[in-house]
């Protein structure tokens, strides 16, 4: 995972977008991932939109993409966030500063969650182990699978190494599991598996490698936070939450960026 942050200066603009307004997210138009997001007080305020790029992008532009994309009025008009009183709109104004975070995304298959039921985090009939309440910040914590999630001292923290930790899928299990402000938890573990697996499947593009034969993920995950020229954060809030979050997937054959974006908040929903 590597961090950058950039200022704007007088520079030459290297990308224009596009806002794909018709596309849509296979697995937010799902009647049952709807429900499930519902419940887990995330509807209508964890969404995809679509955008495209016109020109060939490196991995070492990154913040010069995502300067521009914050900067480009096409985006600035369209790409939406949540108030704090729970409204859907443009964000309306470009940035001055980001900070860009490349995440790691190399997993291919959801066998990277078997070990969830090797040791007390979920049984073989699938059901999440439960554990006395405990508190960690703005969650409650309880059940083994939370705690695995957020307690360094957890005796299964060390189930997933600092690297794996960092993958793009682990970080979406991990939202989907903690869910929104008023979060009602599943009792199973199959739920947030399936959701997990629709959602990154429909986000991450994978082509077969001509060398090896084997699956590999071609997709750039950016995660992403920008201020304006006065020093003010408004994205993806103004507010710092392991849950307010915004990550651009882009995928470099197409010339397309997926914006996943949520907002944590209690007075919203």
């Amino acid at each position: 995972m590597s961090l950058a942050v950039q200022s704007s200066t007088e520079r030459e603009k290297t990308f224009n977008f596009v806002y794909l307004d018709g596309r849509k997210c296979g697995a937010f138009e799902s009647s049952d991932i709807k429900d499930l997001l519902l419940k887990w007080s995330m509807k209508d305020y964890f969404f995809v939109q679509y955008y495209s790029y016109d020109q060939i992008f490196q991995v070492y532009q990154k913040n010069d993409l995502v300067m521009d994309f914050l900067q480009d009025p096409a985006v600035i008009s369209t790409i939406k966030v949540v108030g704090d009183n729970g409204t859907v709109g443009p964000v309306g104004m470009a940035a001055g500063k980001v900070e860009v975070t490349e995440i790691p995304c190399s997993v291919t298959s959801m066998t990277f969650f078997d070990r969830l039921t090797d040791q007390d985090v979920v049984r073989e009939s699938g059901h999440i182990v439960k554990c006395f309440d405990d508190f960690y910040e703005d969650f409650t914590i309880s059940d083994e699978l939370r705690k695995m999630l957020l307690l360094e001292d957890s005796d299964n923290y060390e189930m997933y190494n600092d690297a794996e930790r960092q993958e793009f899928l682990f970080l979406l299990f991990k939202h989907i599991c903690l869910g929104g402000a008023v979060c009602q938890y599943e009792d199973f573990i199959e739920p947030y598996l399936t959701t997990t697996k629709v959602i990154y499947k429909d986000l991450v593009s994978v082509r077969k490698d001509p060398a090896t034969q084997k699956l590999k993920v071609s997709s750039i995950i950016l995660k992403v936070k920008a201020w304006d020229k006065d020093g003010f954060q408004f994205y993806p809030s103004d507010k710092d939450h392991d849950q307010t979050f915004a990550y651009l997937i882009l995928d470099p054959l197409k010339r397309h960026i997926a914006v996943l974006y949520h907002k944590w908040g209690r007075g919203i929903f």
